[in-house]
């Protein structure tokens, strides 16, 4: 695989990749975004760096459409990660007119309600989406995408039953992409429980 153009993507979500400087993609997009962009569930193995946010970007971006609610959710471990998601995905989603938003711990959850209420893609670390689903003021019925970015990290930090609750809260009839650098028998185990038929990737 060359260049992006091997993909058949949208013509917006092609000039975003150029204007973000990527002229050929890594091996880990090379490997998944084929089978993102075709539907499948995904299990990717590779490490920090390597451009997965751009591969399940591809999927979230083709997916979400605006004005009808949460349909794409990440999952990531730390609120840095989840800015630094929002970021990339807001500049590959330019002119779709989707609102991007991203969901932690640490600040106030007064702004967050309104966030929840009106974007169609949500980025949140496990513990405080975990908040909102209690509170009822977070609804991922109409979630068509799930991203677990960074598996490994949030099983590490104790996420795995926040974790569970939130798959739980999504339909069973979505699209699970899941990113991880090693893959842990904790991830196969989550993996065998809550993703059907993935296709395993590895770079």
């Amino acid at each position: 695989m060359s260049s992006f153009d091997e993909f058949n993507l949208d013509s917006n979500l092609h000039a975003a990749i150029k204007k973000l400087g990527f002229s050929e993609p890594t091996q880990i997009q090379a490997k998944s975004i084929p089978l993102v962009l075709q539907g499948k569930d995904v299990i990717g193995e590779s490490a920090t760096g390597s451009g997965k946010t751009l591969a399940f970007a591809c999927g979230v971006l083709k997916k979400a459409i605006p004005g009808r609610g949460i349909q794409a959710l990440i999952l990531t471990p730390t609120r840095e990660l989840a800015e630094q998601v929002k970021n990339m995905i807001l500049e590959l989603a330019t002119g779709k007119g989707l609102r991007i938003s991203s969901i932690y711990g640490g600040v106030s959850m007064n702004p967050q309600y309104q966030a929840l209420k009106n974007s169609e893609v949500i980025i949140a670390t496990p513990g405080r989406l975990k908040d909102h689903l209690q509170r009822k003021t977070v609804d991922l019925r109409r979630v068509n995408i799930l991203v677990l970015d960074e598996a490994d990290r949030m099983l590490d930090m104790g996420f795995i039953d926040d974790i569970e609750l939130i798959i739980r809260s999504c339909p069973t009839d979505r699209q699970t992409l899941l990113f991880s650098a090693t893959f842990l028998p904790e991830i196969e185990k989550l993996a065998q429980k809550y993703i059907r038929n993935a296709i395993k990737v590895s770079a």
